[in-house]
C-alpha cells in the first residue's frame, strides 16, 4: 500500500518508471517569457476626465451591469436631470431606468430633487451622480479584490496543488493524501499543478488594481478640493450677504436718529390781522339811572326774639252757650 502511494507521489511531481520499478526525473521544457507589455505613454491634459468617468462607469457596472453603463454620460453634469429625458435617450420606459436608479440609489452614489407639476399634479424626479460618493465605492471594492488576490498569491508560493487532467479537478496536498493522489469522479491520478503562469496573472491583476487604487485616490483628493472650494464660496456670499444686511440696518438706525437730531424747530408763521377801519360811533346821551332803596337783611335770631302781636280773643255771650 505503501508502495503504491509512493509511485503515485513521485509520477504526480513528474517523474518516469521505468520497465525495472526505478523512476527517474524527466526533464522539463524551458517555459518561453512572453514579451513584456509596454507600458501607456503619460496621459494628455483631458485624460483625467475620461479616467474619472472610466472609474465612475466601473462603479455603476458592479452595482447594475453593463447594459447600464451609458446612464453615467447623462448622470455626470452640475445640474439635476429630468428622469423621463433619461428614459428617452437610453430608449428605455421609465419604470427600467427608475429601477436601475434606485439601485444605484441604494448605494448612495446618485441624489434626486423631486418637484411637482402644476397641471397633473404628480412629482417628477431629477437625478445626478455623487462623484466623490462613487469613487470612494469603487475604492473599497478594489481594496477587497487586492487584499484577496495577496492572500491567494501567498497561498499559491507557499502550498502545492493537484490537478486531475481530465476533470480538471484542483485539490491541495492535504486533500490529495487523503483520497491517495486519485480524482473522485474519473479515477486518474492527479498531478502536480505549475502554478507559474497563475502566479504571473494574479501579479499582473494585483499590480493593475494597485495602480488604478492610485490613481482613485488622486481624483478622490482632486474631488474634496473642488467641494471645499465650493463650500468656501457658499461661505463668502452668505458673510457678504449678512455684512450687507448689518449695514443697511445700521445706515437705517443712523438715518433716524440724525433725523430725530437735526429736525430744526418748525417756524410758526405770523399772520398779520388785517385791521379792520371802525367807524366812528355818535356820542350817546346817558339816562340817568334810578337810585335802588337798599333792603337791610335781618338776622334770623332778630326774627325770633320779635314778639308777635297777641290775638284777641272775642268772649262768646252767655245767651249762646245757654243754647
Amino acid at each position: 500500500m505503501l508502495r503504491k502511494l509512493t509511485e503515485r507521489y513521485l509520477i504526480s511531481l513528474g517523474f518516469h518508471l521505468k520497465p525495472g520499478n526505478t523512476f527517474m526525473a524527466v526533464k522539463k521544457e524551458p517555459v518561453k517569457k512572453k514579451a513584456e507589455i509596454k507600458k501607456p505613454s503619460p496621459a494628455p491634459a483631458g485624460a483625467p476626465n475620461n479616467l474619472l468617468k472610466k472609474f465612475l462607469r466601473e462603479a455603476v457596472v458592479l452595482i447594475t451591469g453593463r447594459q447600464s453603463e451609458e446612464i453615467v454620460d447623462l448622470l455626470d453634469t452640475t445640474k439635476h436631470v429630468n428622469e423621463f429625458i433619461i428614459a428617452k435617450k437610453l430608449d428605455l420606459t421609465i419604470n427600467q431606468t427608475r429601477n436601475i436608479l434606485y439601485k444605484i440609489s441604494d448605494r448612495g452614489l446618485v441624489s434626486s430633487i423631486r418637484k411637482k407639476d402644476k397641471r397633473k399634479g404628480w412629482y417628477t424626479y431629477f437625478w445626478r451622480i455623487e462623484v466623490l460618493k462613487s469613487l470612494e465605492f469603487l475604492k473599497e471594492n478594489f481594496s477587497k479584490k487586492v487584499t484577496q488576490l495577496e492572500h491567494q498569491v501567498k497561498s499559491r508560493e507557499t502550498k502545492r496543488f493537484y490537478v486531475c487532467e481530465r476533470c480538471h479537478l484542483e485539490l491541495n496536498e492535504e486533500n490529495a493524501l487523503l483520497h491517495e493522489f486519485t480524482c473522485n469522479e474519473c479515477g486518474d491520478i492527479l498531478t502536480l499543478k505549475d502554478n507559474t503562469k497563475l502566479l504571473r496573472e494574479m501579479k499582473k491583476s494585483l499590480d493593475w488594481l494597485r495602480r488604478n487604487l492610485i490613481s482613485i485616490n488622486e481624483e478622490i483628493s482632486k474631488e474634496s478640493e473642488k467641494i471645499e472650494k465650493k463650500k468656501a464660496r457658499e461661505r463668502k456670499k452668505t458673510a457678504k450677504k449678512k455684512v450687507v444686511k448689518r449695514k443697511a440696518a445700521l445706515k437705517k438706525t443712523r438715518l433716524g436718529k440724525a433725523k430725530l437730531k437735526k429736525k430744526p424747530a418748525a417756524k410758526k408763521k405770523v399772520v398779520k390781522k388785517e385791521t379792520k377801519k371802525v367807524a366812528k360811533k355818535k356820542p350817546v346821551k346817558k339816562k340817568p339811572v334810578a337810585k335802588k332803596k337798599v333792603v337791610k337783611k335781618t338776622r334770623p335770631s332778630e326774627v325770633k326774639l320779635k314778639k308777635k302781636p297777641a290775638k284777641k280773643v272775642a268772649k262768646k255771650s252767655k245767651k249762646g252757650s245757654k243754647r
